[in-house]
C-alpha cells in the first residue's frame, strides 16, 4: 500500500498501457464521494496514487509538484469550480486529461464544458463509467504525445536537411568559384601549347594536347554551370515584381545567335509580373528557350510562350515543335547533371533544366513537363503572383 498527500491510502494494482504508478488529482471535497472514487478506480485495477485538494493554490501546488496522468474535478465546490483547474492546467501549458465528476450536470452545460477544454465527464451516480473514461483519455493523451513527438522529429529532420542543403549549396559555390582561376591557367596554357607547337611535335602529341584543350574547357563551363546553379536564391534581394515580357525580351537577345542560326520563331502573349526577381525570371526563360532551340527537330523551332492566372500563382507554359521526351525521362530532365542524349549529339552539362527547377520551387512553385517521343514538349511552370495582385483578390 502507498499513502499520497492527504493520507489516504492507494491500490497497486497495475494498468497494462502504463508502466509506471498512475497518479490522479482529485479535486474534491466531500470525503464520502473520494471514498467512492477510490473504490471505483480499485474495482477497475489501476495502479495507482492520488492526491485530494479543496482550494487553487492546493491545486496549483499539488499539480506542479507530482504532474499527475489525470484530473479528477467535481463541478462545483464550496469556493471555486472544477473548470477553473482547467484554467490552471492551461495557464501553466499542461496537457492533462480533466474529467468532471458531478452529482448532475445538464446536457448543455457538459456540452459547453467539453468545448471549453474538459475532456468528459461522468455523474457520481454512474461511476462504473469512469474506468473507460479514463482509459479512453489516456489513450487519447498517448496518441497526441506521439503526434507532438513524430512532428518535432520531422520539423528536427527537415531543419537537419535544410542545414545539410546550404552547406551543400555553400560547397558548392565556394569550390566551384575557387577552381576557376586555375583551371584558367591550364586551359590557356593548353591552348597556348596547341597554338605553339601543332605540327611540330608528332601525331600523338597533336591529338594528346587536343584532348587536354576540349577537357580544360569543358571543366569550366562545367564549374561555370554548377556556380550558377549553387547562386539560385543565394542572394535575392527581395522579391520584385519582376516584368515578365522584359525578361523574356532580355533572354531572346542573349540567344540572338542560336535565334538567327536556327531559324526559330518565338511568339508569346501579353505577360504578366510576378514575385520573382528579373534576374532570375531571364535565367528561367533562357534555359527554356535555349532548350527549345537546342532540342530542335528538322524544321525550324516554332516557339510558343504563353501565360494564365490561377489562385494565388501564375500558370506558364512553353511549347515547342521539337523532338519531343519519353514519358520514363521527364523527371530525370530535371536532375542536376542528368543527360539523355550523348555530348556528340547535343552539347551541354545538363545543368539547365535544373536552374529552372530550383527558381521555380524556390517560389514556392513547380515546374513539369509533357510530351511524347516526335512530339514537340510543353514545359509548364507556376510562379507567384504579386503581393499587390493578391491584396485586390
Amino acid at each position: 500500500m502507498s499513502v499520497d498527500t492527504a493520507g489516504l491510502a492507494a491500490p497497486e494494482v497495475k494498468l497494462e498501457t502504463h508502466a509506471e504508478r498512475l497518479r490522479f488529482l482529485l479535486v474534491e471535497d466531500n470525503p464520502v464521494d473520494v471514498e467512492l472514487l477510490e473504490r471505483a478506480l480499485r474495482r477497475a485495477e489501476f495502479d495507482f496514487t492520488y492526491a485530494v485538494v479543496q482550494t487553487p493554490e492546493d491545486f496549483t501546488r499539488e499539480l506542479l509538484a507530482t504532474h499527475p496522468h489525470v484530473v479528477l474535478a467535481d463541478y462545483n465546490l464550496p469556493h471555486w469550480k472544477g473548470m477553473e483547474a482547467l484554467e490552471i492546467l492551461q495557464r501553466e501549458g499542461l496537457d492533462i486529461p480533466l474529467i468532471l465528476v458531478t452529482g448532475a450536470l445538464g446536457d448543455m452545460t457538459a456540452v459547453d464544458c467539453i468545448k471549453q477544454g474538459a475532456t468528459d465527464y461522468v455523474l457520481k451516480g454512474a461511476l462504473t463509467r469512469l474506468p473507460i473514461v479514463i482509459r479512453r483519455a489516456l489513450q487519447e493523451k498517448s496518441l497526441r504525445d506521439q503526434r507532438q513527438r513524430a512532428e518535432e522529429d520531422l520539423a528536427r529532420k527537415v531543419e537537419e536537411l535544410a542545414r545539410s542543403n546550404r552547406d551543400l549549396e555553400q560547397f558548392a559555390y565556394v569550390a566551384s568559384h575557387d577552381l576557376q582561376e586555375p583551371l584558367r591557367m591550364v586551359a590557356a596554357y593548353t591552348q597556348l601549347l596547341a597554338e605553339r607547337y601543332r605540327g611540330k611535335l608528332d601525331e600523338n602529341a597533336d591529338k594528346y594536347i587536343g584532348y587536354a584543350v576540349e577537357g580544360a574547357l569543358r571543366m569550366q563551363t562545367l564549374i561555370l554551370d554548377l556556380l550558377a546553379f549553387s547562386r539560385v536564391g543565394r542572394a535575392e534581394s527581395g522579391r520584385k515584381n519582376g516584368d515578365c515580357n522584359g525578361a523574356l525580351k532580355i533572354a531572346m537577345a542573349n540567344l540572338q545567335t542560336a535565334i538567327g542560326e536556327s531559324g526559330a520563331v518565338i511568339t508569346y502573349d501579353e505577360l504578366p509580373s510576378v514575385a520573382v526577381d528579373q534576374s532570375q525570371l531571364v535565367q528561367l526563360f533562357q534555359n527554356l528557350l535555349g532548350n527549345a532551340i537546342k532540342f530542335r527537330a528538322a524544321e525550324a523551332p516554332a516557339i510558343r510562350v504563353s501565360a494564365e492566372k490561377q489562385d494565388s500563382s501564375w500558370l506558364f507554359s512553353v511549347a515547342d515543335n521539337g523532338i519531343g521526351i519519353s514519358s520514363q525521362y521527364q523527371d530525370k530532365v530535371f536532375v542536376i547533371f542528368q543527360r539523355l542524349h550523348t555530348r556528340e549529339e547535343y552539347a551541354g552539362n545538363g545543368v539547365g533544366l535544373a536552374i529552372c527547377k530550383k527558381i521555380a520551387e524556390y517560389h514556392e512553385g513547380r515546374i513539369w513537363v509533357e510530351s511524347e517521343p516526335g512530339c514537340g514538349p510543353t514545359f509548364h511552370f507556376t510562379l507567384p503572383v504579386r503581393p499587390d495582385e493578391q491584396a485586390d483578390a
